[in-house]
């Protein structure tokens, strides 16, 4: 089977699935990771790329040794601007993503839910839901939409569609995997009680996984689902 991630930052793909990222590879199916946004130039009042060389090598770098611990077939990190994706035309993203889509023949794709706080998964999602469109003959079965902690959550009630999971993947087997990964984004995740800290979000995972009746699980909503 093949799988397709497409998440806006380096650490959402973590974040939002890593544990089924790793699932899907140990039962051997190709999992290719599509990073949109280069995840550092927000931190800047003006985007100047050239002064955050280092940082972007960095968060590159930590990206690539993410996916690796997590069985990735590939990884292609691009260099949209951080937090800034309603500056871009959404064509060039739903762009992106159909090339990724017509590339790898995707069955089923995970990315962000419409309810985030933050403004680039907002736009990946509606780009993800363009590029997926049902069309005669796609690939596409399932789409999926993952929760992202300090994201998801931190939106407003009434302001967004709010994340109620309808489907779970148990992820108590690799777990561990995903701690490992987060691990490798050390410069982008927080200490505890942030949101983003790895006990948090092995908390939530541990939640997650309480609901379904399981040591651990990640959750979604379900975007479609065709049964064949």
């Amino acid at each position: 089977m093949n799988v397709l991630i497409v998440a806006a930052h380096p650490d959402d793909e973590v974040l939002g699935c890593g544990g089924t990222i790793a699932k899907h590879s140990l039962m051997g199916d190709q999992v290719h990771i599509l990073i949109l946004a280069e995840g550092v130039t927000s931190r800047d009042r003006t985007r100047t790329p050239d002064k955050r060389q280092s940082e972007l090598s960095a968060l590159a770098q930590s990206a690539y040794q993410a996916s690796q611990i997590l069985g990735a077939t590939s990884m292609s990190l691009l260099d949209f601007p951080d937090n800034r994706l309603d500056s871009c035309d959404l064509l060039d993203l739903i762009k992106v993503v159909e090339q990724a889509i017509d590339q790898h023949h995707p069955e089923i794709i995970y990315t962000h839910h419409a309810g985030d706080l933050n403004i680039d998964h907002r736009r990946i999602h509606e780009a993800v839901v363009t590029a997926a469109r049902p069309i005669p003959a796609s690939h596409v079965k399932t789409l999926l939409f993952f929760e992202v902690a300090s994201s998801t959550e931190w939106q407003i009630p009434g302001s967004a569609p709010v994340f109620i999971p309808n489907w779970f993947v148990n992820v108590s087997q690799t777990l561990h995997l995903k701690r490992k990964a987060l691990e490798a984004y050390s410069t982008e995740m927080r200490p505890w009680p942030h949101a983003r800290s790895i006990s948090a979000i092995e908390h939530l995972a541990r939640w997650r996984g309480a609901n379904v009746g399981v040591e651990a699980a990640e959750a979604f909503v379900v975007g479609r689902h065709l049964v064949t």
